[in-house]
């Protein structure tokens, strides 16, 4: 046994045996591995070679097909995120390995997350905090820090899934006009809210917020670029708590830099944990480091969800959240 890998204690080992990431110890309660035999592996560590038959792990461990081939009785990959652009779902399928992700738990954590940074970016919370600190705050001023006044204006969500339905909720409460871009029409969410769905130049061209809210598939991959950039209102905040690259953070950066965008509100990036440098020096920015679904209550419900994915399939049951299989 590697040492990167981490056994149960022995009178505990019992049922079928699998892999799960050591971070996910302290959220999960010993009746979500009942009849598991479980082995936590390190994320810092390559997944090994074994009779394994499930794995549980986080977005930051890449499931291709050499890690699918050093376990060859795997029967489920359950990762612990809404996202799977870290598996390669077509060498899980090609191999008869069943993919689950944890949808549903994290969308009211994450969309109060993404109207954290709206709210950040229109009012200027970063300046703010800076200037108090700085000491060089000198008292109420009525030009100082203007931001930008929500209600009146328009919010655009790229994508209307569970999480771009609670972020346009919460827009309506702030008085906003909801604009959003998908592949198929929401109805209840337009009853709900009144949102108008819009093809993407409209949406990009009259969004005074847009917020991301797409899977990372082919087509919408580096959909922030310079040229629909360029489509936005002077001074319009892009915000993404989705995927990181839909993002071009090149291009991004020199908007920002040239000040034709108000302000970007981040919580994913295209290399993550590592950021572009000149995004990390551009101005008018709100750089958070992933934690979308971090509150205690979110994180628990994932962990649980992936592994009652894991029961159910090697019970011989259908996945709960299937994205293969």
């Amino acid at each position: 046994m590697r040492e990167c890998l981490s056994r149960r204690s022995p009178a505990s080992i019992v049922g079928h045996p699998v892999l799960v990431a050591t971070e996910l110890q302290e959220l999960l309660e010993p009746g979500d591995i009942t009849g598991l035999e479980v082995t936590w592996l390190a994320s810092d560590q390559p997944a090994p070679t074994g009779e394994w038959l499930a794995l549980v792990p986080l977005l930051s461990r890449w499931v291709g097909g050499t890690e699918l081939k050093r376990l060859p009785r795997l029967r489920i990959v359950a990762n612990v995120a809404v996202g799977y652009n870290n598996i390669d779902v077509v060498a899980a399928e090609l191999r008869r390995v069943v993919v689950t992700n944890t949808p549903d738990v994290l969308t009211e954590a994450t969309a109060d997350l993404t109207w954290a940074l709206i709210l950040a970016c229109a009012r200027r919370l970063p300046a703010g905090m800076d200037l108090v600190r700085s000491g060089q705050w000198t008292g109420w001023h009525p030009t100082q820090l203007l931001g930008m006044e929500l209600a009146g204006r328009t919010l655009g969500l790229l994508g209307a899934g569970r999480i771009g339905q609670g972020v346009g909720r919460r827009g309506r409460a702030f008085g906003m006009r909801i604009l959003y871009a998908a592949r198929t029409p929401k109805p209840e969410f337009e009853a709900e809210t009144g949102a108008r769905r819009v093809e993407l130049g409209p949406l990009f061209r009259d969004s005074d917020v847009l917020s991301l809210h797409v899977p990372a598939v082919p087509e919408l991959k580096g959909v922030i670029n310079m040229e629909n950039l360029g489509r936005m209102k002077a001074g319009a905040i892009v915000v993404n708590t989705s995927r990181g690259d839909l993002v071009r953070e090149e291009a991004l950066a020199l908007a920002l830099e040239e000040g034709r965008l108000g302000a970007a509100g981040l919580d994913v990036y295209a290399d993550e944990p590592h950021i572009l440098p000149r995004l990390l020096a551009a101005p008018r920015t709100v750089l958070l480091p992933h934690i979308g679904s971090a509150t205690p209550e979110t994180r628990r419900a994932m962990a649980r969800l992936a592994l009652a994915n894991v029961q159910a399939v090697l019970a011989g049951r259908p996945p709960l959240t299937p994205v293969v299989g």
